[in-house]
């Protein structure tokens, strides 16, 4: 496992708990100097698991490449015909490195690509660290809010609690509903499926019901929605959000920009000192004007609301967000992995759903037809 390279990318691909795990199935862990350090994983405790500690990480005489953030398009041409990788690979947006791993004849094994099925839980990566991201949301929503969350009773008077109204009520949406509702603020939730009403409710948030049809897709996600329907979804939000001190966005739709849920006018409408946390702005924002990695201050009345962009949410909390994607990781690989060899089975349905490229193709129909649409056949 080699180092992550991206700015800001503090998460691993392998603890020590994993090398233990996949040691005992036979296999040779070789970890780069000081990969863990941001994870507070030191060398030494990847030592002490059985893996092999190494200065530099030679691509090319590795089996399986285990990686957290998509591989640079220049890493597939050194590696072997027929090695492996394994990890986050964004293949909507990182069409370049999709076509490298294709032409190099690689294996690759794309993480957002795990079937959503009840056998491959424990291998979903994209839930285990929207966990991690819908609970980061409030606290940085806690700490800029210029009040409590929770209800005070004091002699010097009764404080109110903060009203959050949460966009989005998957994975990452109810850890943030319950997240709120631990720092004890009333908390409100709407999401276009209907499945997610009694979720919200078994949080002990109200949903939010709003006189539209509702939209489910397929693996639990949301499907897009007409430019129509998201207008008037706006409009019969925008009282919800103007009501609300704090708002936290968290809708997406796979290998899509995020939904436009609030405008600019919705948010100047909110009370002065209110704060709207987008986690959806690294793929275009639920919120116009959020940037990813930035707080923007927007004029509201004679104050202002804070509007804060996500970004690397999950590599915020790099401990736990390194062990859950971990887990994830070592789960997939040893479904691939007997007597010590990895000889991954595309007739299983959890391996052939993740499976991005191989010998020679690219197998993930979507992305394929995508590369043709930009001229790479």
């Amino acid at each position: 496992m080699p180092a992550e390279t991206l700015p800001g990318e503090h998460r691993v691909a392998v603890v020590p708990e994993t090398v233990a795990q996949l040691v005992a199935a036979g296999l040779e862990v070789v970890v780069q100097h000081g990969a863990g350090r941001y994870a507070s994983y030191p060398d030494s405790a990847y030592l002490d698991a059985g893996a092999e500690v190494v200065e530099t990480v030679d691509a090319g005489a590795v089996d399986v490449l285990l990686h957290v953030r998509p591989l640079p398009a220049a890493v597939p041409p050194r590696l072997k015909r027929g090695a492996i990788t394994l990890g986050l690979a964004s293949p909507a947006t990182e069409l370049h490195t999709v076509a490298a791993l294709r032409d190099a004849g690689v294996t690759s094994f794309a993480m957002e690509l795990v079937p959503r099925i009840s056998r491959a839980q424990s291998m979903d990566a994209l839930t285990s660290q929207a966990l991690v991201g819908g609970y980061r949301c409030v606290l940085e929503a806690a700490t800029r809010l210029p009040r409590f969350f929770p209800l005070f009773m004091t002699a010097a008077g009764t404080v109110p609690p903060a009203r959050v109204l949460v966009l989005g009520a998957g994975v990452a949406g109810l850890q943030a509903i319950a997240t709120a509702k631990r720092l004890g603020a009333v908390v409100h939730a709407y999401d276009v499926r209907p499945s997610s009403a009694d979720e919200v409710r078994s949080m002990g948030a109200t949903f939010v019901e709003l006189d539209l049809e509702q939209l489910e897709g397929t693996g639990g996600y949301a499907r897009e929605m007409t430019e129509d329907r998201a207008v008037r979804q706006r409009e019969l939000l925008a009282p919800h959000v103007a009501e609300a001190d704090v708002v936290i966005t968290t809708a997406a739709v796979p290998g899509r920009a995020a939904p436009l849920l609030v405008t600019a006018e919705m948010v100047a409408a909110m009370r002065p000192g209110s704060v709207v946390v987008d986690l959806a702005a690294e793929s275009g924002g639920n919120v116009e004007g959020s940037l990813p990695g930035q707080d923007v201050a927007v004029a509201a009345g004679e104050g202002q609301v804070q509007l804060v962009g996500m970004r690397d949410a999950a590599s915020t909390m790099p401990v736990d967000a390194s062990r859950l994607y971990a887990r994830n990781v070592a789960n997939l690989l040893l479904l691939m992995t007997s007597e010590g060899r990895v000889e991954p089975d595309l007739d299983d349905e959890v391996v052939a759903g993740s499976c991005l490229t191989h010998d020679g193709r690219v197998l993930h129909e979507p992305t394929r037809l995508q590369l043709l649409l930009e001229g790479d056949d």
